[in-house]
């Protein structure tokens, strides 16, 4: 990101300036967000310094994440699946939040439909599912040209679900913004879905998360999921 006087691999804590780097626009260029409260820009591997690494099962018991999958690489975080069912994920030190903007700027290779990127709130209390998930961006598609919003709610796990048909093979933005009123979801800084029963918006704050999960099934073609920044800003 364009601007950033702080050290490389360090998160923000005060202002810094917005810009979309790889992706075509952002929602908090759009909407005039201003400066995040937190941000990384994965400048160098001491970036990885400002996250947990995932090291235990995969998802839903499938294959393992390991902190071996992710990296940083030419200026991004990259995470990666391999043919053993091994990925990744990680969410940041930062301390969680209720209500406010968090935005990323990722793309995706095509994968077997095994492999499932997605960034997401996750509760801080780990109380899940009756503390809520909000998967701003998910993609079961191995041709990674669907991506799914999913609300996940209730202590049934209900879910509700907004599609958006999109080349996510190339850089795009995705955001979110959560408040006491609704839950609303943004590409490239253009709003594609709201929730407004607020009976569905988590009770508690959450944090970030971003992952390669392994849904089951063959694991060829492997994928890789890559992000230019992330952001996170009050309301």
């Amino acid at each position: 990101m364009a601007g950033n006087d702080r050290a490389a691999g360090a998160p923000s804590t005060g202002p810094t300036p917005v810009a979309a780097g790889k992706c075509p626009a952002s929602a908090a260029d759009t909407h005039g967000w201003g400066s995040p409260a937190r941000s990384d820009d994965f400048t160098g591997s001491a970036s990885l310094n400002n996250w947990h690494l995932y090291d235990g099962p995969g998802h839903d018991g499938n294959g393992r994440r390991t902190p071996d999958a992710v990296s940083v690489s030419g200026g991004d975080l990259v995470i990666r699946s391999d043919l053993r069912g091994n990925s990744g994920g990680l969410t940041p030190r930062w301390v969680g939040q209720k209500y406010g903007r968090w935005e990323i700027c990722a793309r995706s290779t095509m994968a077997a439909s095994t492999w499932h990127p997605v960034a997401l709130l996750w509760p801080v209390a780990e109380d899940w599912p009756v503390g809520g998930e909000i998967d701003f961006m998910e993609i079961s598609d191995p041709w990674r040209q669907r991506v799914e919003y999913n609300l996940h709610y209730g202590a049934a796990n209900h879910v509700e679900q907004h599609v958006t048909r999109v080349n996510a093979t190339r850089w795009h933005s995705w955001a979110v913004e959560w408040t006491p009123q609704r839950i609303a979801v943004y590409r490239d800084g253009q709003r594609w879905a709201t929730s407004t029963d607020t009976r569905r918006l988590p009770p508690r704050p959450m944090r970030l998360a971003l992952q390669l999960d392994h849904f089951g099934g063959p694991t060829f073609p492997t994928g890789a999921m890559f992000v230019d920044w992330v952001n996170v800003y009050g309301l």
